[in-house]
Parts: C-alpha cells; sequence; structure tokens
C-alpha cells in the first residue's frame, strides 16, 4: 500500500476542530491529567494508551461519572483475559442514562418513527416516569439483581423502557428482533434462562403487517425459566392467557430507584453470529459499557444534548445497543421500526430530514445501494441538520466515500468505523477533528492500543495484518453466559497471541495513522502466497452495474491446489455473458491483483446473510468442502436458508 498522503476528502475547519468534545477534552486533561496539549489527537491518543489508567480516571471526571462507592484503583489487573476494571466501585448505567430528565424534562428524549416516516417524541420526564415505574413491577414480579429479562421486540420506545428498567433493578437484558424465527431466538435465549420476557404480537415491515403470535406461544413453551411475560400490543391484539399488559405496568408515578451494583455487574447479553454453531452468549458490564460509550459517543461522535443521533439499526443487533447510549451523552436518539428502503430506497435520508438527524448512521451497504439505486439525497431532501453521515456492519469502499461526498455535502464528516459486538464499541472510527481520506478510518479510538500484526506478533505499517488490540478495553467481555472455565472466550480472541486480542479482521495501519479494514482473516484469500481480504474483491466487482451482490470464497484442494470461485447476484435484466466475465475479470485483475482473478465466476440466485446483514463466507466455504449443511452451518442465523442448497448442490456436482 502507497504510504504517500493524498489530498483528503475532508477537512474540518479550525473553528470545528475548536468546539469538538474532543479538542476541550484534550485542553482539560492537560490542566488536570497531565495529557499532551499540543501534537493534537494523535498525541491524545499515544497518551490514551500509554497511561490507560490516567485516562480512564480522566474520562469519569470528564462525564461526571456517579460512584456511589468510590474505587479502588482504575485497573486492579490488567492481564487479558479477565482485566478488573474499577474495583470496589459501585454505580447504575440506567441512572446515568436517564441523568437529562433532571434539567431537560419537557425534551425530547426519543424520537420514534414507523413507516409513515412521521416522528412522534417521548420525553424525557416521560422516560424516566415509564422507567421508573416499570422497574418497581419487575421488582414486584420478583426479579433481583443478576435475574436475565428478555425482549423480542422491534425498535420501539418500549424496548428502551424494558432495557432500561432492567438495568435499574440491577438484572441483565437480552433482546432479538421480532424477524428472528423461534428457533434462532431460542438458540440465544436457553442459553441465559430468562425470567421474564417482553414480547409484541408483531411488527410492521415493507408496509405490510407480520403477526408474531405463534412465536411468541412457542417461545413461552421452550423457555421453562419464565416466570412472567408482558405483551405489547403493537398491532392491537388482546393480551394472551396470562400474559401482563404494557401500559398497567408503565403508568404508575413512582419514584425512580436505581440498584447500585459493582462496575463489573452484568449489563446486558449479546449474541454472535452463530453461523456454525450455537451463537457465543456475550457479557458485558454496567461500569463498563458506561464509560466505553460515554467516551465513544461523547467524544469520537461529538454528542451532546443539542444533538440528535439516528443509527439504522434492530434490536437484534450490537449497534441499537450502542444506540441507546446516546442517551448517556443527554443526547435525543431516533428510533426507526421499519424497512430501510421502503417506500423506496431513499427511506433513511427522509428519515434523517423529519428527524433532523445531526449524526446519521447506516450501513455501508445501504449506501452502496443508494448510489446503484440513483438516490440523489441532498437535491431531494434537507439535510441541513446533518452533520456526520457514519458507517459501519463491512467496510465503506471508495465509492461510498465519495459517492457520500459528492450526493449530500462536500463539507460532510464521514465516519466509517469498525469494532464489533464482542466490545460492543469501535476499535477504530470517528474522529471530529482529523481530515477523512477516501476508503479509510480516521484513526484507531482513544484508549485502544489497536495494531496489525504479522503471524510472529511483529508490527506492521502500511502493510496488511491482523486486527490486535494489545491492552483492555472496559467494554470487553466480563465472560461467555455458559463458558465457566472461560475456554471458549479465550479461545475466541486470545489462541493466536497469549495475552493480546486477536479480533479476527485484516487491517492496515498507514504511516499516517488511519486504518484501512480488508475483510475477515478466517476467509483470507491466500493465493501463491498472496493474501488478501474478501472486501477488496467486493468493493471493486460490486462497481459494475450489472453485479447487485457477489460473494467469493478461497478452498485449499487437497492436491495442494487453491479454488476460488466468485459468486454473482445479478442486478435485474443483466446477463452472466462472456462480455460481463471478462469485464469482471479485467476489473480485478487492474485494480486489485493478476493472481485474485477467480477461477470460476458462477451466478447465484442470491448471497446468503446473517440475520444482522452480513455475508456467510464461512459456512459456504465448508459447504463446498463437502461438510453437511447441517454440520456447516447454525440453520437459525441464516436470513435466507433456501439460498445455501444452490452451494450445496454445487459440491455435490464438483465431488
Amino acid at each position: 500500500m502507497s504510504t504517500a498522503s493524498p489530498q483528503p476528502l475532508w477537512q474540518p475547519d479550525p473553528e470545528r476542530i475548536a468546539r469538538a468534545r474532543i479538542t476541550r477534552f484534550q485542553t482539560w486533561a492537560a490542566e488536570h491529567h497531565g495529557a499532551p496539549a499540543e501534537g493534537g489527537y494523535a498525541a491524545l491518543q499515544r497518551w490514551s494508551v500509554d497511561e490507560l489508567d490516567t485516562f480512564w480516571k480522566a474520562v469519569t471526571e470528564w462525564f461526571d461519572v456517579r460512584f456511589s462507592t468510590p474505587y479502588a484503583h482504575v485497573l486492579g489487573d490488567r492481564s487479558m483475559p479477565g482485566a478488573q476494571w474499577f474495583p470496589g466501585a459501585t454505580l447504575n448505567y440506567a441512572e446515568h442514562a436517564l441523568r437529562a430528565a433532571d434539567t431537560r424534562a419537557d425534551e425530547p428524549a426519543l424520537l420514534h418513527v414507523d413507516e409513515t416516516h412521521e416522528p412522534s417524541p417521548v420525553t424525557w420526564a416521560e422516560l424516566r416516569g415509564q422507567v421508573s415505574s416499570l422497574a418497581a413491577e419487575l421488582r414486584a414480579l420478583g426479579v433481583r439483581p443478576g435475574d436475565r429479562v428478555s425482549g423480542y421486540l422491534p425498535n420501539v420506545p418500549q424496548a428502551v423502557v424494558a432495557l432500561l428498567a432492567t438495568a435499574a433493578v440491577g438484572a441483565v437484558w437480552t433482546s432479538c428482533a421480532p424477524d428472528f424465527g423461534a428457533r434462532s431466538v431460542l438458540d440465544r435465549f436457553q442459553q441465559v434462562e430468562p425470567v421474564l420476557l417482553f414480547t409484541v404480537d408483531g411488527y410492521r415491515y415493507g408496509g405490510k403487517e407480520h403477526d408474531r403470535r405463534e412465536v411468541v406461544a412457542e417461545l413461552r413453551r421452550e423457555l421453562p425459566t419464565l416466570r412472567a411475560v408482558v405483551h405489547i400490543p403493537l398491532l392491537g391484539t388482546e393480551a394472551p392467557e396470562g400474559a401482563l399488559d404494557w401500559s398497567a405496568l408503565t403508568s404508575a408515578d413512582t419514584d425512580p430507584v436505581f440498584e447500585q451494583v459493582p462496575f463489573d455487574h452484568p449489563l446486558w447479553v449479546l449474541y454472535s453470529s452463530g453461523t456454525t454453531g450455537l451463537p457465543k452468549a456475550i457479557v458485558q458490564s454496567q461500569g463498563g459499557i458506561l464509560v466505553e460509550h460515554l467516551k465513544q459517543l461523547g467524544l469520537h461522535c461529538d454528542l451532546g444534548p443539542e444533538d440528535r443521533f439516528f443509527w439504522y439499526t434492530s434490536t437484534g443487533w450490537m449497534m441499537w445497543n450502542f444506540l441507546v447510549s446516546g442517551l448517556l451523552t443527554g443526547t435525543t436518539i431516533v428510533l426507526y421500526d421499519g424497512s430501510p428502503g421502503y417506500p423506496d430506497t431513499g427511506a433513511q435520508w427522509r428519515i434523517a430530514e423529519r428527524t433532523e438527524a445531526t449524526l446519521y448512521g447506516t450501513s455501508a451497504a445501504y449506501v452502496m445501494a443508494c448510489r446503484k439505486a440513483g438516490v440523489h439525497p441532498s437535491r431531494d431532501f434537507d439535510l441541513s441538520s446533518v452533520q456526520c453521515v457514519a458507517t459501519t456492519g463491512s467496510p465503506l469502499p471508495p465509492d461510498g466515500f465519495r459517492w457520500l461526498h459528492d450526493e449530500v455535502r462536500d463539507n460532510l464528516w464521514i465516519a466509517s468505523v469498525s469494532g464489533g459486538t464482542d466490545v460492543c464499541s469501535c476499535f477504530a472510527g470517528a474522529v471530529p477533528t482529523l481530515p477523512v481520506h477516501v476508503g479509510e478510518l480516521q484513526a484507531p479510538c482513544l484508549g485502544t492500543d489497536l495494531q496489525s500484526w504479522d503471524p510472529g506478533g511483529t508490527p506492521l505499517v502500511d502493510e496488511v495484518g491482523e486486527l490486535v488490540v494489545t491492552n483492555p478495553m472496559p467494554s470487553m467481555p466480563i465472560h461467555f453466559w455458559n463458558d465457566p472455565d472461560g475456554s471458549r472466550y479465550h479461545d475466541s480472541y486470545f489462541d493466536t497471541y497469549p495475552g493480546v486480542w486477536r479480533h479476527g479482521d485484516w487491517i492496515t495501519v498507514t504511516s499516517r495513522g488511519s486504518v484501512v479494514i480488508h475483510g475477515r482473516s478466517d476467509s483470507t484469500l491466500n493465493r501463491q502466497g498472496v493474501r488478501m481480504g474478501s472486501a477488496d474483491i467486493y468493493e471493486a466487482v460490486e462497481r459494475l452495474p450489472e453485479i447487485r451482490e457477489s460473494l467469493v470464497i478461497g478452498i485449499e484442494q487437497p492436491d495442494g491446489g487453491y479454488w476460488m470461485p466468485l459468486f454473482v447476484h445479478l442486478a435485474p435484466g443483466a446477463v452472466l455473458d462472456e462480455a460481463l466475465l471478462n469485464r469482471i475479470k479485467q476489473t480485478i485483475r487492474e485494480e486489485l491483483s493478476p493472481r485474485h482473478v477467480p477461477d470460476e465466476i458462477i451466478e447465484v440466485p442470491g448471497v446468503p446473510h446473517t440475520l444482522t446483514g452480513k455475508r456467510i463466507e464461512v459456512p459456504v466455504k465448508r459447504l463446498l468442502q463437502g461438510t453437511p449443511l447441517e454440520k456447516a452451518v447454525n440453520p437459525g442465523s441464516i436470513d435466507n436458508l433456501d439460498l445455501l442448497s444452490f452451494y450445496e448442490d454445487l459440491a455435490r456436482k464438483r465431488a
């Protein structure tokens, strides 16, 4: 990769740099904690990893984290896994999420939007009142600290109320979106044995109503630990027999009571995609999430009380939890419950306009879909409030950066961010005071010693290596559920480099300090010793208007050979003729590498994804290697299981 310094696509002006919260934090931290006053973000980031304890102490002071009992040290033990953060401290996440109700009771905490695209507000006072009432009812139902409370809910205000009430009593929240089928939900919830389940009767998506009462009945049958079920009638149906009514639980006028729990007390359980087995049940702590999200949202995303924060997500994806944490910075959060492309591809831009979002987050896939569909956001919508468009889920290709710059605004802050469910945060991404270069994440985040390593553990610059984090982060899992000896947790991140977190992504850390993500390292394309991430192939191939989506797999052959097929899902009306085949090969040869021209290009009826929209490369690779479907993939983790039969048939024919 070139180490030249190309012209940035965007450069924050001096006024913007001066008013950014991260600039004010650096000035304050220099005065109170010895942080470097000069040298800008790079100097602050270096200090934040070199002086890890001091940095996190500074974060808690800057954001006025309320410890009801003080901590003995910032880091009691810094070994990974097993780092001990703020031992002795007690606090409550929900208490911090509702603090703005004291000073801004009548302003909106939530803006809820459905497929009519008309926002309806929930004020801070209303939110705190509903959380207080529900928390009291949970206690009356016998829910105690450490009990698990589950939600089978769409992205609606009731889901936020349920999460915060659960945290207020010290119980442990976990959720799935209602488009998950019963088996997918049970694969997750049965692991954690919830005592209470919040459900809806159905949801609206793509202009249609989807009745989920049969799925809810199955969940109730298959979760024997449930002591109560709460019915939320989104479609207007009566509560099923034995279920409690939502409105009755949230209408009492009670003062809030926030259980003070240890810093490392579990807050929620998130789940890995579980494409090749049971999803990992990832447990993160009240204190760890609180301080990590204050840093990430308040400093990196530059969010505060005057902002409106919209991220297109569902309750089955970590970005929903991240969105809810916008409340920690006093920000109004936007909850959209509906299809990302209904009634047309421009839907999310319309929501950003109508909610006056200042930070709008979406997926790289949606940006590229808008580009292909000829959407013109700035022509068709008033996006003057939008200061930043952020993307995640997969790397944003260079064309995506250019399209946002050209079609939204030329002085737009574009933040491609990368992290993971595993930490419910970002390793690298948004920095409001740094330039944006096409195809690059701006920088590693504060407190995150992100590096690119070769197989021997040597750091690399301007070369592709494994994404590693060499120091603990507060939001790293405290453990996995049902992993008593910690072996599954250890094997997931620490088996390659002992004591160092290996995430499973290929990255380049540039000599300018920016970061490029190349895709998953467990689905690397390795031809004649030259490694390439699949994301690089997708970015090149999917520029062609005929290609709707693609999937590339590299398979080691028993004879020592290597077979690399490229599967293409064509746009309507396109034909995979000789001319298109040649253009695909020429594109890869010229833009990437002659070694990574695929051996075969095969048209497919569609590309399978996880339930959160990520392409599934490893299970398809296993199928093509002859692994039976039931062993290659967990059926409940896939968005369209029928698509896998194509790859299974292909493996059979090749065998």
